[in-house]
């Protein structure tokens, strides 16, 4: 049995495909990082200060928990700040839409902690 030289080549170039998809680092975007800091909820904007670096990000709550236990603290008006410590991933803010102000996203993966009491050690 004779192998021809293109599927030789054809036979070179999957492998390296192979080899090279294998040796790929998923990136550091991927992973959930925990982000403590204000949440404040309310018809038009979803909107988390990081304690840390006083950066603001747009939110969205993939986990579907973070919305719903700022609403079960019945709050008399929208947009007030709570405190919460959330595992998420940042990422660029789209041109369009509703967090198109802000610069970057952060997407809520899990909520750790929230809570109506603001450290005032971490968060002025």
């Amino acid at each position: 049995m004779r192998i021809s030289y293109f599927q030789y080549l054809a036979f070179l170039f999957v492998f390296f495909i192979a080899v090279s998809s294998c040796n790929r680092k998923p990136d550091k975007a991927d992973k959930p990082v925990v982000y403590k800091g204000l949440y404040s909820f309310g018809p038009e904007i979803k909107s988390f200060k990081d304690c840390d670096s006083g950066q603001e990000f747009w939110v969205t709550d993939s986990s579907a928990r973070l919305e719903l236990q700022y609403s079960q603290m019945n709050f008399e008006k929208p947009y007030e700040p709570v405190y919460v410590e959330v595992e998420g991933v940042k990422l660029k803010s789209g041109k369009e839409g509703m967090g198109s102000e802000y610069d970057s996203t952060l997407v809520v993966k899990k909520v750790v902690k929230i809570t109506k009491e603001i450290p005032q050690d971490m968060c002025n």
